[in-house]
Order: structure tokens, then C-alpha cells, then sequence
């Protein structure tokens, strides 16, 4: 027994045997960190993020796909520093090293409309309410004149005050041409139908301001059968109240305004 332990001990087999199994353990831990796992994790394959903010995400989506990285487009803003459809932000940032077919995240800015609101520029000169026009960011679109005594002034805006446009809206205005001390002869307008009536006014400068309904026998349902002021001359620019027949009970001057005063 003794004999075959010492034969076992001194045996050079058993020896290169266990020298060949630490060989090849220690070969293969050296593939393993050298070259499997390097392969495995694309060590040595990293791209650089390239920079795609502040250009159109069409050519943002071509230049990631060309340098082997995957996009989408993970938010939208709005951003006034930017054009409608450019990248406004991505993730990762630029230059940070990342793995092939990466996903980038994009933030792409959308079409922006900044609003503001009307200012109330009735009654001011022309020339103030185109200041103050272009100081909120709109514009005077067509101007013109109407009859008045108070020369360049502001009678009507086309957009109520306080109301929210867009910036750079146009706002056209009516300005008085100063003439308004002229003194004319009004029409005689009874008995005629209101749209008619309402032409022969505008030819001498005057106006319809409100229209009150009145029933009244043997009279056509819309024939103007009395104005106020019921004057044989008026100032030039002056707005009427213009009585007209309707079937039915009288009615109360209503509070809508005509297109005389809306033109």
C-alpha cells in the first residue's frame, strides 16, 4: 500500500496532467476577458452622439440612421428660438459615447403662434393707435376715412379691444376726416324701403345708428316711417335712429348696429 502511494506521489503523469487542467483554465479566463466578452458587450464598437439639435428632424433622423444609431421623437414644444420642425433637445447629448443602434430621444419644436391681445385704440389720433398698434405686436391693415369733425381720429377698429389674436394680426381702422362742421341736408327717406334709405344717407355723409320696429297699418313691413333727430339739416357725419313698420306690436330701439356704423 505504502509502496503504491509513493508510486502515485512520484508519478510525472499525474503532475503534467494537473499542470495541463491550470493551463488551460488559465487560457480560457484569458479568452474570456480578452476577447469573448469584449465581443459580447461591442467593446471597442462605441459611436459618438452626433449633434442634432437646431437642425429639421428629417435631416436629424438621417444623420443618426447614417452614423448607425436608432431615433424617436419622445416630445414636442414650442420654442421661439426655433423653427417649426427642428430639434430643439436630445438624449443622450452630443459626444457621449454609446453603444451601436443606441436609441436617441428627440425633442421637436412645433409650429409656434404667439397671441396677444387688442388694445382699445377708438378715439385716439392715428398716429397713436398705430404706436400703440405695433407696440402689442399687430398691424394697421386698411384705413378709412369717414366723415367727422374730429380730423384724424379713430372711430372704428375691425377687431374689438381685449380680444387675443395672433401676433401680427392687421387691425384696419376708421379715421375721421375732419369735416364733420359741414353742415348738410338730410334726405327725405320716408316711405322708402331701409336699405335704400340707408344708401341716400351715405351719399351725404350721415349715418344709421339704431332701428326701431313700430307696427303700423297700411305701411309695408320694413319702410322707414320717422328718424331722429327729425331735422331738416344736421351736421355732416351725424347717425340717425330710424324708425321702420313691422307687423306686431311696437318694439324698443334695439341694440344691434346696422352696417353703416359697422362699415
Amino acid at each position: 500500500m505504502k509502496q503504491k502511494i509513493k508510486e502515485t506521489v512520484t508519478n510525472k503523469n499525474i503532475y503534467i496532467g494537473i499542470a495541463a487542467v491550470i493551463a488551460a483554465f488559465v487560457l480560457l479566463l484569458i479568452l474570456f476577458n480578452s476577447i469573448i466578452m469584449p465581443w459580447y458587450t461591442n467593446y471597442e464598437e462605441g459611436l459618438t452622439v452626433p449633434n442634432v439639435t437646431g437642425i429639421p428632424i428629417e435631416k436629424a433622423k438621417a444623420t443618426l440612421k447614417a452614423d448607425g444609431l436608432e431615433y424617436e421623437v419622445a416630445d414636442r414644444n414650442t420654442n421661439e428660438l426655433f423653427p417649426a420642425g427642428f430639434v430643439t433637445d436630445q438624449q443622450p447629448r452630443p459626444a457621449e459615447i454609446v453603444k451601436p443602434d443606441r436609441k436617441i430621444y428627440l425633442t421637436v419644436n412645433m409650429k409656434y403662434h404667439p397671441t396677444v391681445e387688442v388694445p382699445e385704440v377708438i378715439n385716439l389720433s392715428f398716429r397713436s393707435a398705430k404706436i400703440q398698434l405695433q407696440n402689442s405686436g399687430l398691424q394697421v391693415g386698411s384705413v378709412s376715412y369717414e366723415s367727422s369733425r374730429f380730423k384724424n381720429t379713430v372711430l372704428r377698429q375691425s377687431i374689438k379691444a381685449d380680444e387675443v389674436v395672433e401676433k401680427g394680426t392687421k387691425v384696419d381702422l376708421a379715421i375721421g376726416d375732419g369735416l364733420g362742421d359741414r353742415m348738410v341736408a338730410v334726405p327725405d327717406i320716408i316711405g322708402m324701403e331701409l336699405s335704400a334709405a340707408q344708401q341716400q344717407l351715405r351719399r351725404v355723409g350721415l349715418r344709421i345708428d339704431e332701428v326701431k320696429y313700430q307696427s303700423k297699418q297700411n305701411v309695408a313691413p320694413g319702410t322707414v316711417i320717422d328718424f331722429i333727430p327729425r331735422e331738416e339739416r344736421v351736421v355732416i357725419g351725424t347717425t340717425l335712429k330710424i324708425i321702420v313698420a313691422q307687423e306686431g306690436q311696437e318694439s324698443d330701439f334695439s341694440n344691434k348696429t346696422t352696417n353703416d356704423k359697422n362699415e
